[in-house]
């Protein structure tokens, strides 16, 4: 198919968190994909996650990989909050309560990404704290041809800095699960009714021992990418190795780049596959944490396997023609403009119109857009005009 904020300190912005927990729809959604299912007894969050926010730094519109030796100048480049940002932001923007434990550096850069995130996005940080004379971790990422290249910097929190002890209860949780290490608050978000969704990165120690991933027992969906999965599963096919995986796990979901994604549902047998959607990449930078949230608000409303699929790699499709990954993420405004657009279109296959038709009851009827969209931008701490 056709293709910053207020410079609170630290201690006042944590006080100032702690005393307004309570869950409300996010400042940039238009759509609440789980009206029909919410209840009083409802817990306060839709979901909730913990990891490491970065600063992004990105840069594009490079011809090639910087070459040793020389200076490279990019034609675009844009700043956002990163790493576990990028996940709760597209949450936040699909309208999902969204809950984050974070650390965050007591630098302009801390204070940058808590208000993006806080105030911009409307995503609770109740469980964040600010570490006093810790640094922000930051990534420099370089997109050409379609790939990017990261380059971090950071440290971990101090010891003394802990997780909250016990996780919010909310409808689900993400978790990225690590080789050899169990996360105890896993558990606990299972205990209280949390469906988790796990994802996973690249093994650097070579082993791909999926009994090595203890927490995959807790998980209602397992999403690698497909040489993620054919690494644990010692397959040499991507849709064998979700297979494979739906052995260890109720759904299986394997990202297949350019061919879309595949999925397998142990439960009721059911598979399903939806190729990518055609566009021209600016910067593919969340695109994957975009997928899982979209597939996580797919499951959380109740929706077919398929259209799950669907979705997800729609909302990645559209994350990748903007700057940076939490920014770039779609709101329920971009999505009814994709989908009013693509009708308009002429020569378009009605089998692939009817693959994307269950947005027809979901996306506003008029592209109205109740603030303006934030965007990655080249730098950070512009003066606000009067």
């Amino acid at each position: 198919m056709a293709s910053t904020g207020s410079t609170a300190s630290a201690g006042d912005r944590t006080a100032a968190s702690v005393g307004s927990s309570r869950a409300q729809a996010p400042p940039s959604a238009q759509v609440d994909p789980l009206a029909a299912l919410r209840t009083r007894h409802d817990p306060p969050w839709d979901v909730y996650l913990t990891g490491t926010v970065f600063l992004d730094i990105v840069f594009t519109g490079l011809d090639s990989a910087p070459v040793r030796g020389t200076e490279s100048w990019a034609r675009g480049m844009g700043s956002s909050p990163g790493g576990v940002a990028n996940m709760a932001t597209a949450l936040a923007r699909l309208g999902l309560r969204t809950s984050l434990a974070a650390a965050f550096g007591d630098d302009h850069y801390g204070e940058y990404c808590w208000d993006a995130l806080e105030q911009g996005e409307g995503i609770d940080l109740t469980p964040s704290r600010t570490v006093p004379g810790w640094h922000s971790p930051v990534t420099v990422s370089m997109a050409y041809e379609g790939e990017r290249t990261m380059v971090s910097h950071g440290h971990e929190p101090p010891p003394d800095e802990p997780a909250p002890d016990c996780p919010p209860r909310a409808r689900a949780a993400v978790a990225s699960l690590i080789p050899g290490r169990s996360a105890p608050w896993i558990a606990q978000a299972v205990r209280k009714g949390a469906r988790i969704f796990g994802d996973v990165g690249w093994d650097d120690t070579g082993a791909w021992d999926l009994t090595g991933l203890s927490d995959l027992r807790h998980c209602e969906a397992f999403l690698p990418n497909a040489q993620e999965a054919m690494r644990y599963t010692r397959t040499d096919c991507p849709r064998a190795a979700a297979h494979a995986l739906a052995e260890h796990v109720p759904v299986a979901v394997v990202t297949l780049g350019a061919e879309g994604a595949y999925a397998v549902d142990r439960r009721t047998g059911e598979t399903a596959e939806v190729p990518a959607i055609a566009v021209e990449a600016l910067d593919p930078t969340g695109a994957g944490d975009v997928f899982v949230a979209g597939f996580v608000t797919g499951t959380l409303a109740g929706w077919p396997l398929a259209d799950r699929l669907a979705f997800a790699g729609l909302t990645a499709a559209l994350s990748v023609q903007e700057f940076g990954g939490s920014l770039s993420a779609p709101g329920w405004a971009e999505i009814g403009a994709w989908w009013r657009r693509v009708q308009s279109v002429e020569g378009q296959d009605p089998a692939a119109l009817r693959r994307y038709a269950f947005l027809a009851g979901l996306v506003p009827e008029e592209p109205v857009r109740p603030w303006p969209r934030r965007r990655a931008v080249p730098t950070i701490g512009f003066r606000r005009s009067a």
